[in-house]
């Protein structure tokens, strides 16, 4: 571990030290009300690979319990998926409105959100803590993000920027996401039941 990214590790750690001490607090975590469609890039995803959606052979029976290591996973992952990957849709890409897939060199913020979750599986994160999420932006536009289900609340990997939030603090306003018993399975995030059906394949992030 790098001296820049201890600071960094350290510095998250110092937050959620104190995030633990109020972590029952249910603000942190994004409310789930009933069952809801999942988005059809995501549908056809996982028809033409089944085997990435088929879920962990393990299933947390609590939250991700976070440490240093982990922090700094999340950091080291989130910052360079982002600053490697060069922003382009899909249709720019794939002459598609939506088409899911793992980026090599330009992706949308699914594509980004994909190889994120890759490749914090390949470290050891169980895919049932890491949510593939449905959100408005600020712009009132479709987007998705990575949404880490811990201990000390739900935490955002986004394409956008690589400091990592809480999900009440990125201004977003959050519409559905996996469960984590079945990552084919979704639920609605929106109190107000009023889903958005905005197309997600456009929003290409920075």
């Amino acid at each position: 571990m790098n001296k820049f990214v201890s600071v960094i590790a350290a510095s998250l750690l110092a937050g959620l030290s104190a995030t633990s001490a109020i972590a029952a607090d249910a603000s942190l975590y994004v409310a789930e009300h009933g069952k809801t469609k999942p988005p059809i890039g995501f549908v056809k995803f996982c028809a033409a690979s089944p085997s990435e959606c088929k879920g962990s052979a393990t299933l947390l029976t609590s939250r991700l319990k976070m440490t240093p290591e982990r922090w700094n996973d999340l950091f080291q992952i989130n910052t360079r998926i982002n600053n490697t990957i060069k922003p382009a849709s899909d249709q720019e890409l794939y002459g598609e409105v939506e088409f899911w897939t793992y980026p090599v060199t330009a992706g949308d913020c699914e594509d980004y959100l994909l190889l994120k979750k890759r490749e914090l599986e390949d470290r050891g994160f169980p895919s049932s803590a890491l949510l593939i999420t449905v959100v408005l932006d600020e712009h009132n536009e479709g987007h998705a993000v990575l949404t880490v289900n811990t201990d000390a609340g739900d935490y955002v990997l986004d394409n956008r920027r690589d400091d990592i939030l809480l999900w009440n603090e990125t201004n977003y306003r959050f519409l559905k996401r996996q469960t984590q018993r079945d990552p084919k399975q979704w639920v609605s995030l929106d109190d107000a039941k009023t889903m958005a059906t905005a197309s997600i394949g456009t929003s290409i992030g920075k």
